[in-house]
């Protein structure tokens, strides 16, 4: 009795490539790499008008500016700006970080007014809004939008003896 041979799709294609010739194999392979195109350079956006995000915890002041949709700019934070552990929530930290983001997304994008809301009771509050007046960026509007607790945390569960 003779067995037949039974090969499976994978075992087929590997004897394919097995009988193509060296040279065929590496023409294929460098024609695919030569035959990717530059890519243009894209069109630079620029928004005239957005808004401006700063939320001033005690750790920590986090500035993001945004366009009018809530798209993100660009940001920065007392973190991002070289500041480590407890100097992160002062007020001059506050004002480095604001003035890194202003000044990028003066530069890449050409902002000039802006809507500021505030959140938050850190130190940095006033010298983030402080430091945009001084970096020329017109204020529309500056709004305090902090969270006020209402109806306050859950009460302890009563003890059983």
């Amino acid at each position: 009795m003779a067995k037949e041979e039974v090969s499976t799709p994978v075992e087929e294609k590997a004897k394919r490539v097995a009988e193509q010739p060296l040279e065929a194999a590496g023409q294929a392979g460098e024609g695919e790499q030569s035959e990717a195109k530059p890519r243009n350079k894209k069109a630079k956006r620029t928004v005239a008008h957005g808004h401006i995000h700063i939320l001033a915890t005690f750790n920590n002041t986090i500035v993001s500016v945004t366009d009018e949709k809530g798209n993100t700019l660009t940001s920065a934070s007392a973190g991002a700006s070289g500041f480590r552990g407890s100097k992160k929530g002062t007020a001059y930290a506050a004002q480095v970080a604001s003035e890194k983001a202003i000044s990028e997304a003066k530069q890449t994008y050409g902002l000039t007014k802006a809507e500021v809301s505030v959140k938050g009771v850190g130190m940095g509050r006033d010298a983030a809004v402080r430091s945009l007046v001084n970096q020329r960026i017109q204020i529309e509007s500056i709004k305090d939008v902090t969270g006020i607790p209402h109806g306050g945390v859950r009460p302890r569960k009563p003890k059983r003896n």
